[in-house]
């Protein structure tokens, strides 16, 4: 139900996204602080809950190697139809890499207490979240700056070094996205073996919300077309 909820908030804020920064249309609260907000708030949410099913999934290697191939789709599908919104490493190459990292990690990632990993791993995603900017912080506030020989050579940008002149209308990279992810797994841990787990379990489930859930992937993958075709549609009328 969770992932059913960040995926209407997905689809409502890629629509605006279109609307404003594809076709130009004004929205002022597209730029503003608030919105950055709210798409962090998604893609948080998306990445802890795929970090906590991480606990759950048979062959979590096998569904990362499947993810991270309809990552490359749309890096094929955006150069060729819409070059200025080219996605190199978006979110679904990255929820692919890190499911077959941690997936073959995972029986050496379990032995960590659950309370030390979700608070180590949030605690680094914090402190590194500002790398592929060329800094070290606490979350979006820079405190350091690292070497520019750091981010010389092109091909290191899946691990949040991009090089100069890098463009991704989504980027993920494994640092530091790779530490909220555990934090998903760990938090997990933390709320199954407390007192919320029955509490949990027993909230009454919205089916839709939970359909969504189950078929995310496929969403993902055909919503923006769709909202595409919807806001090319109302560009043309409006």
């Amino acid at each position: 139900m969770l992932r059913g909820i960040a995926l209407i908030e997905m689809i409502v804020y890629h629509g605006l996204y279109d609307w404003v920064f594809v076709f130009g249309r004004t929205m002022p609260f597209m730029h503003s602080k608030q919105a950055y907000w709210w798409q962090q708030s998604i893609c948080w949410l998306f990445i802890l809950l795929s970090g906590a099913v991480l606990n759950y999934g048979r062959r979590p290697s096998r569904r990362g190697i499947q993810v991270f191939l309809c990552g490359m789709l749309l890096t094929v599908v955006t150069l060729a139809v819409i070059p200025s919104e080219q996605i190199w490493f978006g979110v679904l190459h990255f929820l692919g890499c890190a499911a077959m990292l941690c997936g073959f990690l995972r029986p050496w990632l379990s032995k960590i207490p659950a309370s030390a990993g979700a608070v180590g791993s949030f605690v680094l995603f914090s402190v590194f979240k500002q790398v592929p900017s060329g800094m070290i912080g606490i979350l979006d506030i820079p405190l350091v700056s690292l070497p520019a020989s750091w981010y010389s050579q092109s091909w290191l940008f899946p691990l949040g070094l991009p090089g100069y002149g890098f463009i991704s209308a989504d980027y993920f990279p494994l640092i530091p996205w790779l530490f909220l992810y555990l934090t998903g797994f760990y938090l997990w841990r933390v709320v199954m073996n407390g007192s919320l787990c029955e509490k949990i379990f027993a909230i009454p489930q919205c089916r839709p919300l939970a359909w969504l859930g189950r078929h995310s992937l496929w969403i993902y993958l055909l919503h923006q077309p769709a909202l595409m075709a919807v806001t090319a549609a109302l560009n043309y009328c409006l």
